[in-house]
């Protein structure tokens, strides 16, 4: 079987495309080299930049699984005048493919919003906000409390902790110096959280989803006056920058999941290449 459909298989057993969110997302496979170059090596990579194409390069890649879709936007011609398309040019003159499954694998179980619940309490309770069947669909209102995976997540902690605890959990697990903290008036840094909903990279119009308020809502990005709109409404929020909140599931969840079913049947060396894409410093 070809690396590129080994990856793909790998992929459905990990994060199953029917879990992403494709009224706007595209993944899955981006691009398919038509003559595979044959080196037997996968780079595992958050976005695919020019510096990664380069690496990639360097290090006889022949399939790239990149987090984020280099493709979004249709393109109506391919040149070299565009970065964006430059990459998909390189890609194929050098017989890459590229596999990309960005909120299939937020949403999936043991995927990155897990990871994220985890840093904070790897006992609580930690359900979807929105869940979805494996398949896509709703599940049924029987089902539903017991599905595992879905859209966002909400962590009920398993014993109330101090707010400053968990930004200092969050950063520790995250590798971050630092995390932009809004807190509602009267809250100190010794708040009892009991409850925290987490999005991985942006996720004002995940948490507009939530059923029931919560604590703390834990993501990448929001936008300015949707952080104004939580703090009013009693809930703090943590924001460690969209990439923050996504590379570290590289190693921790990904790789190794990704490694055991390649490998299997290859010998398939993922490598964890590319950098943080702007590496921001912000207070607390």
């Amino acid at each position: 079987m070809a690396l590129l459909a080994r990856v793909t298989s790998a992929m459905a057993q990990i994060a199953p495309l029917a879990l992403a969110d494709r009224s706007w997302d595209n993944v899955g496979v981006l691009v398919e080299s038509p003559a595979p170059n044959q080196k037997n090596t996968v780079m595992l990579t958050i976005d695919l930049t020019p510096e990664v194409v380069e690496e990639c390069l360097r290090k006889n890649v022949e399939v790239i699984l990149a987090y984020h879709p280099p493709i979004f936007a249709s393109f109506k011609r391919l040149t070299l005048a565009n970065t964006k398309q430059r990459i998909v040019l390189q890609v194929v003159q050098a017989g890459m493919s590229v596999y990309s499954p960005h909120t299939a694998l937020d949403a999936a179980a043991g995927g990155v919003n897990d990871w994220l619940a985890s840093l904070i309490d790897a006992a609580g309770a930690c359900r979807p906000i929105q869940p979805t069947s494996v398949d896509g669909t709703p599940p049924s209102p029987r089902s539903a409390a017991t599905t595992t995976t879905g859209i966002g997540r909400v962590l009920q902690l398993a014993a109330p902790k101090p707010l400053e605890e968990v930004v200092a959990d969050v950063k520790r697990g995250l590798r971050i110096p630092t995390a932009r903290v809004a807190l509602p008036d009267g809250w100190a840094r010794d708040h009892a959280v009991r409850s925290v909903a987490i999005c991985a990279g942006s996720g004002s119009s995940v948490f507009q989803m939530l059923k029931a308020p919560v604590d703390v809502l834990l993501s990448g990005e929001m936008g300015h006056h949707d952080v104004l709109a939580a703090t009013a409404a009693g809930q703090a929020v943590i924001l460690c920058e969209h990439t923050n909140t996504e590379r570290g599931y590289r190693g921790a969840g990904a790789s190794p999941r990704a490694c055991a079913r390649c490998s299997a049947t290859t010998s398939t060396l993922l490598v964890a290449g590319g950098r943080t894409t702007y590496p921001l410093r912000w207070w607390w």
